[in-house]
């Protein structure tokens, strides 16, 4: 069942992302609700799986991860995706795995401390069964990283529809996102 976000959840979610430590009664202030209705809303959005959890932004250099890398992977046969994905899910340094279009079969988004643990990482993802090859692109520098999602007012003025938890794809979440 599909359920409207209104502006003012809109309005929570935007200030969850910009920081979810800030206290309920600040936000209930800036959206025109009182502390219990926020915290209302913000379970109401947990519990339709809007809000899927809540996170410390790390800086990775300052923790040890200067290198990041993208490496795009070619599965053998389409059999291969799910072994491959459950295979990723336990390899800490990979942030994020996408099944993508184009001349990959799957990309990976990778931090590590360094070009040596970087090859060891990349040699880790060819052994796993059914990686045909991989081609691996090391980040230079960043201008934009984004954890937050937009969740402004549509322009038709209208609300969006979200579906419940159960509706939705699933999200894989790996290790240590």
């Amino acid at each position: 069942m599909d359920w409207d976000l209104d502006d003012i959840d809109r309005h929570i979610l935007a200030l969850l992302q910009d920081n979810c430590k800030r206290p309920l009664a600040k936000i209930g202030d800036e959206v025109g609700l009182s502390a219990p209705s926020v915290q209302e809303r913000v379970r109401k959005l947990e519990d339709n799986g809007v809000i899927v959890g809540y996170h410390a932004v790390l800086d990775a250099r300052t923790v040890g991860k200067d290198v990041t890398a993208f490496i795009g992977v070619s599965i053998k046969h389409p059999r291969g995706i799910e072994a491959f994905e459950a295979a990723v899910v336990g390899i800490e340094d990979i942030l994020e795995c996408h099944h993508v279009t184009g001349g990959y079969t799957l990309m990976v988004k990778v931090k590590s401390e360094d070009t040596s643990s970087l090859e060891k990482l990349i040699s880790q993802v060819r052994s796993i069964e059914g990686v045909e090859r991989t081609e691996t692109m090391v980040v230079l520098s960043t201008t934009a990283e984004r954890t937050r999602i937009p969740v402004r007012t549509p322009p038709d003025g209208g609300a969006r529809r979200t579906r419940r938890s159960g509706d939705r794809h699933p999200v894989h979440h790996l290790k240590g996102v």
